[in-house]
């Protein structure tokens, strides 16, 4: 047994030790197989896009399993779970690249009074519920300096209409 220790690198009571501890490495690997049976479920369940925290967070709210994220992390690897990278999307750099959201420049510097009605024009929308917890959309223009609704319209939908 010296000899073969020797061959191979290993002390002689580093080999009894691991000999030793095979009934243990087999247990954990038994309830590695039954962890990694939920991990994947929920890995295909989600089309393979969530990762080792995500799979915790449903794991504890849906599941009631308890697991730390450290070993799920070492189970996906153990069991080649990658999850795929959201790709970024392409509008969002057409939007940067025209300016299509471009802010505009604070010409009022919050004094809303000018004097002079109708040059300054206030608008905002606003939700109010109504019976059995529906939704109803209030926009309306008000003037800077007299304080004067000058218009209002009521929506069920918050769409573009609402504002034009």
């Amino acid at each position: 047994m010296s000899y073969l220790c020797e061959i191979a690198g290993v002390c002689r009571s580093g080999y009894y030790a691991w000999l030793k501890s095979a009934p243990i490495r087999q247990r954990k690997d038994f309830d590695d197989e039954i962890d990694i049976e939920l991990i994947q479920f929920i890995f295909q369940q989600k089309k393979e896009k969530v990762g080792a925290l995500q799979i915790k967070m449903i794991l504890e709210n849906d599941y009631f399993v308890e697991m730390n994220h450290k070993k799920i992390r070492r189970l996906m690897r153990k069991y080649q779970l990658i999850a795929k990278v959201r790709k970024a999307k392409p509008y969002k750099k057409m939007a940067k690249a025209t300016q299509e959201h471009h802010t505009c420049p604070n010409l009022l510097k919050r004094e809303f009074n000018q004097e002079e009605p109708g040059k300054v024009l206030l608008t905002d929308i606003t939700y109010l519920y109504y019976s059995n917890g529906q939704k109803a959309y209030l926009s309306c223009v008000k003037d800077g300096s007299t304080n004067e609704i000058l218009a209002h319209y009521l929506s069920s939908s918050l769409e573009m209409d609402i504002v034009l």
